[in-house]
């Protein structure tokens, strides 16, 4: 005992001379933690799980939502011809954009960034369920994959919105070759130049380091870097136009496609001599209710996650769409005496076409006045001027799609106000790292949105025409005479839609 209390008392007076001999050791506080980077943004399920759905809803506008609302308004004799056109163009451009569109569309191009992007993510080289792709919140992102998938199915249903223009008279094997042209040629440059930016991270970032710059050397590297991120976008995003969901990307393009291919395919046989009437309007009216449904997914989606703004673009999707079916019901009413049931389902198409651009933009009030608006343009369009002129728009491609389209790209300049309960045009530097309602100016965004417009219609007018004379030259555009006689179904597909 004597010899344990002799070692504890030497170690305690050991370390309590230790302590009076370096009292810095008992005093000096632990060393703080190095400064840790901040980590990458990590998709929510939430935002995720949103936009698998949507992608899914978009889908479905096309197969079967788009396929039996032109199905129904053709002849019976080719009802089964235009099931075809559609589904076969959705299957060839989706894997058409695995292979090289999504690399065209949402890559930098180099020296032609401003009109389309390169082909460094061909065959999706680099993509992984690890990579992820901005929204338009900053440190939101969502998984790569998922934004493949959602954009993939805006590829898929754009070309196919063409057929409806001239239906019942064009060959299936020159549709689909001036399909894998045109999405190629027409449409990845267009979604290149509308909606390829570096993301709000990428602005953000680059903001917050001109902020922080002290001096004037740090000052110019920095505004230098700014100006990079902000080159590294497509020609009419730099300009500022304003394209929340497709205006331009889709129906202006495939509206005046569609309306260069009815002029340079001719007039049905018959055409204003013979009933051409629509075989099932019932078919019609299932497709024009999936489509309504699916447009959630195409307008609400495109806010890219699940927040307000999507709230908004999907209340503007309901009532902008019934505005427009009013409207034209009640315009019809009062021009031919009786509302009928494929003005209604067409004007609500008109509403869905007219809000797209507009939906994330736009303030309820304002959306329900562009939807009546587009209901009765759409409705003289498709009535009075298609018969003033003559031309052969077979399902009203022109007159809904690309007038209903640049309906709603102009109006968006108008309804973006705030003072008119809009959402504002979006600003990413003025507070860095948040995203802020920026100025705006009505004449020069109406300017901008002009300019979006019409290059547009240049960009898909003169490059679809060639591409029409191209496959016509070279396989032939029509059919003969006595298959246009006999019908599609059978000249083309060797099966009809009914056997009775």
């Amino acid at each position: 005992m004597k010899l344990r209390n002799i070692l504890a008392l030497g170690l305690g007076g050991a370390a309590l001379a230790a302590l009076l001999v370096e009292p810095s050791l008992a005093q000096t506080p632990a060393p703080e933690a190095a400064a840790v980077p901040a980590a990458a943004p990590v998709p929510a399920k939430g935002d995720t799980a949103w936009m698998l759905i949507s992608s899914a809803l978009v889908l479905l506008m096309t197969v079967p939502g788009l396929a039996l609302f032109y199905g129904g308004l053709v002849r019976t004799k080719n009802m089964l011809s235009v099931l075809t056109q559609v589904f076969a163009i959705a299957c060839i451009v989706c894997l058409i954009w695995v292979f090289f569109g999504y690399s065209l569309a949402f890559t930098n191009g180099g020296g032609l960034n401003d009109f389309v992007g390169g082909f460094s993510k061909a065959f999706l080289k680099g993509v992984d369920p690890t990579t992820t792709a901005a929204t338009f919140s900053n440190g939101v992102v969502i998984p790569e994959y998922v934004y493949i998938c959602f954009q993939m199915t805006f590829a898929m249903i754009t070309p196919g919105l063409i057929v409806g223009a001239f239906a019942e008279r064009m060959k299936f094997s020159a549709l689909i070759v001036f399909c894998i042209l045109w999405v190629t040629l027409i449409y990845f440059p267009m979604a290149h130049m509308v909606w390829y930016w570096g993301g709000p991270d990428a602005v953000g970032n680059a903001a917050k380091a001109l902020a922080a710059a002290t001096d004037d050397a740090a000052k110019k590297a920095a505004q230098d870097a700014l100006d990079a991120v902000n080159a590294d976008a497509g020609l009419l995003f730099k300009l500022g136009a304003l394209d929340f969901a497709g205006g331009t990307v889709v129906h202006i393009n495939a509206g005046i496609a569609g309306f260069v291919g009815c002029l340079m395919l001719g007039k049905r046989i018959g055409y204003g001599r013979d009933l051409l009437a629509p075989h099932s309007l019932t078919m019609t009216t299932i497709g024009a209710s999936l489509l309504w449904v699916g447009w959630f997914g195409f307008n609400a989606g495109s806010n890219l996650e699940a927040n307000g703004t999507t709230a908004l673009a999907m209340i503007n999707t309901f009532v902008a769409t019934a505005a427009a079916a009013v409207s034209w019901l009640f315009v019809e009413w009062a021009v031919k005496g009786k509302p009928s049931l494929l003005g209604m389902l067409s004007g609500a198409i008109a509403g869905l076409v007219a809000v797209t651009p507009a939906a994330g933009f736009a303030g309820p009030m304002g959306s329900i006045v562009l939807g009546l608006v587009a209901g009765a343009l759409c409705f003289v369009m498709c009535s009075t001027v298609k018969n003033a002129l003559g031309y052969d728009d077979s399902l009203d491609v022109f007159g809904v799609h690309c007038i209903g389209g640049i309906l709603g790209a102009l109006a968006t300049g108008i309804l973006v106000n705030p003072d008119l309960g809009g959402a504002g045009i979006p600003d990413y530097t003025t507070k860095p790292g948040e995203l802020v309602v920026g100025a705006y100016d009505m004449t020069a965004q109406l300017i901008t949105q002009a300019k979006a417009v019409g290059l547009t219609l240049l960009w898909s007018g003169i490059g679809s025409a060639i591409l029409y004379k191209l496959v016509d030259v070279t396989i032939g555009l029509r059919v003969t005479q006595e298959e246009e006689r006999e019908g599609l179904d059978i000249a083309d597909h060797g099966e009809r839609a009914y056997n009775y």
